[in-house]
């Protein structure tokens, strides 16, 4: 049960990481938000491109390597391969967002940071949420796997189970990880169904 719960921690704690680094990097890169659409946009662009192009296995053998084996290691492995899923969908989200209210507090005499309170954010909450919950329940999915480079998790004890031939106890390990992925999905959908 403890690999199980770390590979849960390992899950929770990136996607949290990676919503708190995202979110402004969202903002950022959006059209209608970004300070500076020739120098900032592009950069928080290629941040998301960045994230998005190499996948949480290749982060976490990276990291693995940097920062030796364990939970750490997979934990930044999750948030580096979120900020981009997170950032490109909720940067999309804001560039849709209805700009009437934006112009009605606008017109009050707000300033950019009312506008971002009373405007934007009531808008894109609800896909705000349905994003993190999505790559949390994806998270859950792909921390599993990594503890097969060293990263911790459940990963690490199939592995160990792999390696010593020990058949049943693999099965069981798939059987612990099926479930709690059906479970992960079960409550992703029913949060995701009450908030949106």
């Amino acid at each position: 049960w403890r690999p199980l719960w770390d590979t849960l921690n390992i899950a929770t704690l990136g996607t949290l990481i990676a919503l708190l680094i995202a979110v402004p990097v969202a903002f950022l890169a959006a059209r209608n938000t970004t300070p500076s659409k020739t120098l900032i946009r592009p950069i928080a662009l290629f941040v998301i491109v960045a994230s998005r192009s190499v996948n949480a296995l290749i982060w976490a053998l990276l990291l693995v390597t940097i920062l030796g084996p364990g939970l750490l290691a997979g934990v930044i492995a999750i948030a580096l391969r979120s900020i981009g899923f997170i950032g490109k969908l909720l940067y999309e989200a804001i560039e849709e967002i209805d700009q009437e209210p934006v112009e009605a507090i606008r017109a009050t005499g707000a300033g950019p940071a009312q506008v971002l309170d009373y405007a934007i954010v009531p808008q894109i909450l609800p896909a705000f949420a349905g994003i993190a919950l999505f790559r949390w329940d994806i998270n859950i999915r792909e921390s599993t796997v990594l503890g097969l480079v060293g990263a911790g998790g459940i990963g690490l004890q199939l592995k160990s189970s792999v390696d010593t031939l020990a058949w049943p106890q693999v099965t069981l390990i798939f059987i612990v990880i099926l479930i709690t992925v059906l479970i992960s999905e079960w409550v992703s959908a029913r949060v995701r169904q009450r908030l949106i």
